[in-house]
């Protein structure tokens, strides 16, 4: 009976473990998936390397901290199954040492995270702590809405102004960016609460009815980027699949002056 019991106990922490292993193996085998988590430095833009790097540094806490309690866990409970029926158990309820030192040990860690996330959440989201080159260029406005995002640039050489201009030029679902370059938008939304997201880029920023929020952001390299909509927002939510479009520095004030001329061309040449 003791060796069908030992039997049967391994074969249920093999069928156990052998999902999440299965699971690391085959994302790692499968990188096109896509289903592992990406690598440090594979984010389109700096300001995403340093949010990986806290996702990681996370990510490695709690995974020290699973595989610990787990295997304590599996300590408790194969001790136990083979303990004597007549040896007296031993309760932990009330242990004040215990319960200060699983108090303690995790207030620390977050206390830890919090100090150590300030800088990246200051330069993410504090206007203040923006990068110089974002703040002096506002790139255009972008409104959300029931289902789509508008997009509003200044004419060339002018700024961004928050009431619209005769001459601002407008665009839908495609945001005209130069690559290399900090940018700022400023977000807004006609209806609902929507939610700005460039995934490859690590940026996220709810859409709020009655702000403008700037929001600023680097694409590394030229290049096509999605941006979606990452806020439950009505029947259409999924039509909100847009793309920011990186130019290199020396294409984009070139092709904003071709998007001007088109956008203002009433047909006739001039005499």
């Amino acid at each position: 009976m003791q060796g069908s019991f030992s039997v049967k106990r391994l074969w249920w922490i093999f069928f156990l473990m052998i999902w999440p292993v299965l699971a690391v193996i085959v994302s790692l085998l499968t990188p096109q998936l896509q289903w592992g988590f990406p690598l440090s430095g594979q984010s389109d833009s700096p300001l995403g390397g340093e949010i990986d790097h806290l996702f990681y540094l996370i990510l490695i806490i709690t995974g020290v901290v699973f595989v610990g309690t787990h295997i304590a866990l599996g300590y408790v409970i194969w001790t136990a199954s083979n303990r004597p029926g007549d040896r007296r158990a031993w309760y932990t309820h009330g242990n004040h040492k215990l319960e200060m030192t699983w108090t303690i040990i995790p207030g620390l860690i977050l206390l830890f995270l919090a100090f150590y996330q300030m800088r990246t959440w200051a330069e993410f989201r504090m206007e203040e702590a923006y990068p110089d080159a974002a703040k002096q260029n506002i790139i255009a406005e972008v409104n959300a809405r029931q289902f789509e995002w508008r997009i509003r640039y200044p004419a060339p050489g002018k700024g961004l102004q928050r009431k619209p201009q005769l001459d601002d030029m407008y665009g839908v679902n495609e945001l005209h960016v130069p690559a290399g370059s900090p940018v700022t938008i400023h977000l807004r939304t006609l209806d609902v609460q929507h939610s700005f997201f460039l995934p490859t880029m690590r940026i996220k920023q709810d859409a709020v009815p009655g702000l403008v929020i700037p929001v600023w952001f680097e694409a590394s390299e030229p290049g096509e980027y999605p941006l979606v909509c990452a806020e439950l927002c009505g029947w259409g939510h999924y039509k909100m699949g847009a793309k920011v479009v990186a130019h290199p520095p020396e294409e984009f004030d070139e092709f904003m002056k071709t998007m001007h001329q088109a956008q203002f061309n009433d047909g006739f040449a001039a005499e």
